[in-house]
């Protein structure tokens, strides 16, 4: 048996020398002092398969179970059909991770092509990549697309109603590469158009307008004539969307939108504690060589049989790398594999199907939870899918942690202190809906207790 050794004291002295340091700690010297180790990491002596899985499971253990979740912001609880994950084990897929060379890669590039093919047809546009991490990153990405086609444009205007956590990383984005970023106003719980209009006028540099449909808030806004006002300052319309509503509102293609972007985690990837998820990027035949990542495309071998390989577009997206128009490359392989499959097997009336129920759901929540009091629909009037915001008599993330507590529920996510943001799917049912409202109205008594106990 032999024993493989990375590197021998002379390699390491060759390469320290190469670095112009004396040492391997010197290549930690601009990490502080109180952060870096002082011991070797305590791992114990080794353990057997059987004491390691009871050692996870003791840990598992300690989690406190949920039985129903009406958290969304972003991230949704969907019901995964098993046949999904016994899809992507197969092992016709399994092939080469990375799909340079078709003739061993064809499993790859076919789900590749089949998720393009569905995510274009969700979203009216005419070419999907397959190549981003997350919602927020593919957000990210889209922004940069706009500026590679603005070519001296640099400016992007983003709605207040994104989610802020996708804004974040927008920020972060924009920071590294230059891009000076305004903030579009909310009106209402919506974009403030006359704003954008105003702002567009005011900058001759706009590259891109980020907007969110549903936005953060779960209202679906009306786009009407935004595209015509946005292409008229020649711009680009980037809509960020929730990639399950596709199947139901109206999509980037219609609103006239140049760029969809968003996270496809509700189509078929599970929750799992923040991912991994999936981002997708789509874009009109203009755009197509300003597109991060890879494209497969459909054709036929020598012997006419359907084949699919990467295609469409420039090559330095793959070797001149410092000209690239982005460094994202790598495929979230096993998530577009997921989606594809999700998809297929619901088709466009189970998808809708789905949304459905969610909406029903969403409506029957609202009822119980205000029918208790001492809450209420914070932008009343506007329309939703099955997200909303509700405006409470106490502190919103106190009453999340009272409800996970006494309910094993969890009620949604904390906005601005008082209001709750909630969202329902085809996972809850009105007895989940029912103990939810019920614990309120208990939390509502306990809170009014506690102030009179306090006066």
């Amino acid at each position: 048996m032999h024993k493989y050794f990375p590197h021998t004291a002379q390699d390491i002295r060759r390469m320290l020398a190469t670095c112009g340091v004396e040492s391997l700690a010197d290549l930690y010297a601009d990490v502080p002092e109180e952060l870096r180790m002082k011991a070797p990491y305590a791992l114990g002596k080794g353990k057997s398969e059987t004491e390691i899985r009871r050692y996870f499971n003791a840990l598992a253990s300690k989690n406190a179970p949920v039985e129903a979740c009406f958290a969304g912001a972003g991230v949704y609880d969907h019901a995964v059909p098993a046949t999904v994950s016994s899809l992507a084990g197969r092992s016709e897929f399994l092939t080469a991770y990375t799909p340079y060379q078709p003739e061993i890669s064809q499993g790859t590039l076919q789900y590749i092509f089949e998720y393009q093919t569905i995510m274009s047809r969700l979203t009216g546009l005419d070419v999907s990549n397959a190549s981003m991490y997350d919602g927020t990153t593919a957000t990210a990405e889209a922004m940069l697309m706009a500026i590679a086609a603005g070519k001296k444009r640099r400016r992007i205007l983003v709605s207040a109603t994104l989610n802020p956590r996708v804004r974040a990383v927008v920020d972060t984005y924009a920071h590294y590469h230059g891009v000076p970023l305004e903030t579009i106003p909310q009106k209402d719980g919506v974009t403030d158009l006359s704003a954008l209009e105003q702002m567009l006028q005011a900058h001759a540099d706009v590259a891109g307008v980020i907007l969110a449909e549903p936005n953060y808030y779960g209202i679906v806004e009306d786009f009407s004539g935004v595209a015509d006002m946005v292409h008229a300052r020649k711009a680009l319309l980037i809509l960020n969307c929730v990639a399950a509503d596709l199947a139901t509102l109206r999509t980037p293609g219609e609103w006239g939108a140049d760029i969809a972007c968003g996270d496809a985690q509700s189509l078929g990837l599970p929750m799992s504690y923040g991912g991994p998820y999936l981002g997708y990027l789509c874009a009109t035949k203009a755009l197509m060589r300003k597109m991060p990542g890879r494209i497969v495309g459909q054709t036929t071998d020598a012997e006419g049989r359907r084949c699919f390989v990467l295609t469409l577009q420039a090559r330095e997206q793959h070797i001149r790398r410092e000209k690239a128009t982005s460094n994202i490359c790598s495929n979230q392989g096993l998530m577009t594999l997921c989606v594809a499959a999700y998809v297929a097997l619901h088709g466009a009336n189970g998808l809708r199907e789905i949304a459905y129920r969610g909406h029903q759901m969403a409506l029957y929540l609202l009822d119980r939870m205000t029918a208790e009091g001492g809450c209420c629909l914070k932008y009343a009037g506007k329309p939703f899918l099955n997200e909303f915001l509700l405006k409470l008599d106490v502190d919103a993330q106190e009453f999340i942690d009272y409800a996970l507590r006494e309910e094993k529920i969890l009620a949604g996510v904390a906005v601005d202190g008082d209001c709750l943001l909630m969202a329902a799917t085809e996972m809850q049912t009105k007895d989940d809906a029912d103990r939810l409202a019920k614990a309120y109205g208990r939390y509502l008594n306990i809170a009014k207790e506690h102030k009179a106990a306090r006066q």
